[in-house]
């Protein structure tokens, strides 16, 4: 089958760092490992040191957006996928993937089988953060888009209700993110002091400070790694250097090189603050790669991070930094629990976090959506894991 990937957010680079990238590096090589051809269309390629080596040879179709003025650049969104949408249609695709961008109407120009991927409220996240000058403009286009899909696929279930909040009756589904559990797996501890590790962007609603302060008042010796960039990084050193905590930061890494920077650690850990608790509708992928190395987690109890840790670790309320340490000095005391909830970890990842289980939910809600009994084959079916699918509206 012949995929068009589609991604006109000039803000999200294909070949990145974070987490929006890994996500669409992560889908697109699934689809290609399943034995589909892709072609990504994007306005963002990034940066090619990024790219997972089994992209090498994907095809893609990039039109930048240069536009710093607002309305130049919601205009030129507009264009890009419009021309988009005719090249699609020129080339006969199968089926088009869009991860939702404001103002794209690509799946509502191309009239055939379409998934709209949302990550985040981006409609609500726009008009609070940054310029919205055609805010009607933008509302429309995700009706016109969620209305096109035969399927939308959510992170989280708190994205699937913001969806039908603003479309009600649409084909929505939460489909949770995956982690790809051959290229991060199970390694040794390192052999001298228990190693606690943040992977994620430094910014404030990652609350890596209660981290910091949880092992300035730690009751056992493990040392904090901290593996990531973003505009929190220098008051984040500053604190720990003020705390006299000897935390390790690691800067920016690319996908490929998150399995090396998880080596020796002990603990993973995803301290949310609890102001984000309401409005928390991410996936975090840094919990499912924990899970895939097999890393017993203690995670700030918060949004779907209770359903992604499960049984693989332990839950502290948000905000709360001595909770935090407690629970990581309880872990560091206890090789054998660490052992058991590391093992429990991996055990998760593989039966029900993978990208393959992630990609095979969605080629069934297509075919089930679209009511073509026969695509599903067509596509290469090979069943899918039950639980990264939860609910759905008609």
């Amino acid at each position: 089958m012949r995929i068009a990937y589609v991604s006109v957010d000039p803000g999200v680079s294909v070949f990145g760092p974070h987490g929006a990238s890994v996500h669409i590096q992560e889908i697109v090589r699934e689809f290609a490992a399943q034995g589909h051809e892709v072609t990504i269309f994007t306005t963002r390629r990034g940066n090619l040191r990024h790219r997972l080596a089994e992209l090498a040879d994907i095809e893609l179709i990039e039109t930048t957006i240069n536009h710093a003025a607002a309305v130049k650049r919601e205009q030129a969104q507009r264009e890009i996928a419009h021309d988009f949408g005719m090249e699609i249609i020129r080339r006969g695709f199968d089926l088009v993937y869009e991860r939702y961008s404001l103002f794209s109407t690509v799946l509502a120009e191309v009239n055939q089988p379409g998934v709209l991927e949302v990550n985040s409220p981006l409609l609500d996240l726009q008009r609070a953060h940054r310029d919205v000058v055609d805010y009607k403009a933008a509302e429309n286009a995700l009706t016109k888009q969620v209305t096109a899909a035969v399927a939308t696929v959510c992170v989280s279930d708190p994205l699937r209700e913001w969806v039908l909040r603003q479309v009600p009756g649409a084909r929505a589904h939460t489909v949770p993110n995956g982690v790809n559990t051959s290229r991060i797996f199970p390694q040794p501890e390192d052999e001298g002091q228990a190693v606690v590790t943040f992977v994620g962007s430094l910014k404030p609603w990652h609350g890596v400070e209660y981290a910091i302060w949880a092992a300035a008042v730690a009751q056992e010796q493990w040392q904090l790694r901290i593996v990531g960039d973003g505009p929190q990084r220098v008051p984040l050193m500053d604190l720990a250097q003020k705390l006299r905590v000897d935390a390790d930061f690691r800067g920016a890494v690319s996908p490929s090189e998150i399995p090396g920077q998880l080596w020796g650690s002990a603990i993973g850990v995803a301290p949310y603050p609890e102001t984000v608790s309401a409005h928390h509708y991410f996936s975090p992928l840094q919990v499912y790669e924990y899970l895939a190395a097999g890393l017993p987690i203690v995670a700030s109890s918060i949004g779907q991070i209770p359903q992604a840790v499960g049984d693989a670790g332990v839950l502290v309320p948000g905000s709360n930094a001595s909770a935090l340490a407690q629970a990581i000095d309880n872990l560091v005391y206890c090789p054998l629990r660490r052992w058991e909830l590391g093992a429990q970890a991996r055990r998760q990842a593989l039966r029900h976090c993978t990208w393959s289980g992630v990609v095979r939910t969605i080629v069934d809600l297509v075919s089930q959506s679209s009511g073509m009994s026969g695509w599903r084959r067509h596509i290469g079916h090979r069943g899918h894991i039950g639980r990264h699918m939860r609910g759905t509206a008609s």
